[in-house]
């Protein structure tokens, strides 16, 4: 089973009192248009009951694209009916998780991402390095992204990347899936400003989930680092529920808190922010682009 932590502590000192203003002006409702997600785990047990209701709010609040992530090959079947089920929506990933890295089988696992990707899967993942909890022996969890690696250059699709604690180890990997062609995006980004340098230096993006509005979110400067072109957003639902909703199941419809908060710190209005990274996420994900919407 897929361990997962119910919240993300972040070390480092606190915001501004200015960046604490722009946090309060997320806590009210916030409409922002058209928005993607990312990257939302939508097969998890936390949404079984009212999956369907959860992408309508979702949809509702100005949802265009909705990356269901799947992290092991249950989770990717799961993203897969529900990418069919809300086509245009919903779209699937496959991979496997750090924490699972010990269950990696060279006969199943590329096996169940080849099958995945000839479905219509958009990438590879979420998989990566996790020296935090270490559920799975480092070495292991090496040798599994390799693997992943090596799948996503092969089927010519990108990789979703959680990287913690590992940094040093995640500077390597870009070094080596730059060589392979491979192009990424560093997932519910927490770390340094060197390591994202070193993931935009090879053409990755970089994504920001809720912790951005958090009060003890540790850098101003990294939400300006990221260029315009390589700029993602994320729920990670169902954890780490954006401020006014901390503590509660997350949700894909409390994206815009990001994006608002995201906004503020790079100085533009939040409905341009969704915009971008919207077509960001449509970009990278090679996602259709409707020649024409309804926004609510």
């Amino acid at each position: 089973m897929l361990r997962r932590r119910a919240a993300v502590a972040v070390a480092g000192r606190s915001v501004s009192r200015r960046a604490e203003r722009d946090v309060s002006r997320t806590q009210t409702p916030v409409h922002v248009g058209g928005f993607a997600d990312s990257h939302v785990h939508l097969g998890s047990s936390a949404f079984t009951d009212d999956v369907d209701a959860v992408i309508e709010r979702a949809r509702a609040a100005g949802a265009r694209a909705l990356v269901c992530i799947g992290e092991s090959p249950e989770a990717a079947e799961r993203a897969q009916h529900l990418a069919s089920r809300h086509a245009g929506l919903v779209f699937h990933t496959c991979g496997l998780h750090p924490h699972d890295a010990n269950e990696w089988d060279p006969a199943m696992h590329p096996h169940a991402i080849r099958e995945a990707a000839a479905r219509g899967a958009v990438a590879v993942g979420e998989c990566g390095l996790d020296y935090h909890y270490d559920h799975a022996p480092r070495p292991v969890q090496r040798q599994t992204l390799a693997a992943q690696l090596e799948l996503a250059a092969e089927l010519d699709l990108p990789i979703v990347l959680h990287t913690r604690d590992a940094e040093d180890d995640t500077h390597a990997m870009l070094a080596e899936a730059s060589k392979a062609g491979v192009r990424g995006v560093l997932h519910c980004f927490t770390g340094s400003e060197a390591l994202a340098d070193a993931a935009l230096a090879v053409g990755w993006f970089v994504s920001f989930s809720g912790i951005i509005t958090f009060r003890n979110w540790h850098s101003e400067a990294l939400l300006r680092l990221v260029p315009d072109d390589r700029l993602l957003v994320e729920s990670d639902a169902p954890y780490l529920a954006p401020i006014p909703n901390r503590g509660k199941r997350n949700e894909s419809q409390w994206v815009p808190h990001t994006i608002a908060r995201l906004a503020a710190a790079r100085d533009v209005d939040a409905a341009s922010m969704a915009a971008l990274t919207l077509q960001n996420t449509r970009t990278f994900f090679r996602l259709p682009s409707p020649s024409h919407e309804s926004v609510s």
